[in-house]
């Protein structure tokens, strides 16, 4: 079964984006444009998911993932 991270946007009030992954705390990422910030927290995300892969930290589950930005 597929794991899906959902990244949530808001844009900030000097106009830059921040996308979070809700399910990875603390991974969020800011950007001049709302995809530059959906992608910097992809790339964010895909680091701290091969970190916990390399140590063992992760399931199977992590073996089929997908991102959903709201």
């Amino acid at each position: 079964m597929p794991v899906v991270f959902r990244i949530e946007l808001e844009e900030e009030t000097d106009g830059r984006w921040i996308a979070e992954v809700v399910e990875l705390p603390g991974v969020l990422a800011y950007g001049v444009t709302r995809d530059e910030a959906v992608t910097h927290v992809q790339a964010l995300a895909l680091r701290v998911i091969t970190d916990r892969l390399e140590n063992d930290e992760g399931g199977r589950e992590l073996l089929n993932i997908s991102f959903l930005a709201a």
